[in-house]
This record gives structure tokens, C-alpha cells and sequence, in this order.
């Protein structure tokens, strides 16, 4: 799977299509980063404006509780 346009995308869309990459091709998210030489800060920010960040122990972005 490509990903080179994934800072364009859609948040969502772009949260389906890492995560997809995470669990099918990538031993974690610093092998996803290099084979698709992604912009890691930027692909954390996309990711964290929908509520969402990288959980090292499942491999895949998870959503994170939101204050109430």
C-alpha cells in the first residue's frame, strides 16, 4: 500500500488506511514511517486532531479519552 499522499487526505480516512498499514505491513510505526518515508510529527498531528494517538502496545492509532 502506498501512503504517499496521506497528509492530504482526510483524517479519518487516513486513521483506516495507517492502521490497515500497521497491522498488515509494518512491525511498528517507526518501519511505517521509514518504508513510506512519512512526516512523522505531521502524521501524528493529523491523526491526534481527531482525538486519536499511537499505542505502541496494540500497534495501531487508538482514540484517547477527551476531558469532560
Amino acid at each position: 500500500m502506498r501512503l504517499t499522499h496521506i497528509e492530504s487526505m482526510d483524517p479519518h480516512l487516513a486513521l483506516g488506511l495507517i492502521n490497515t498499514a500497521l497491522r498488515n505491513d509494518a512491525a511498528d510505526l517507526d518501519d511505517l514511517i521509514a518504508t513510506h518515508d512519512l512526516d512523522e510529527t505531521a502524521l501524528r498531528s493529523k491523526l491526534q486532531s481527531i482525538g486519536y494517538a499511537y499505542d505502541p502496545l496494540t500497534r495501531q492509532f487508538r482514540a484517547f479519552p477527551q476531558d469532560q
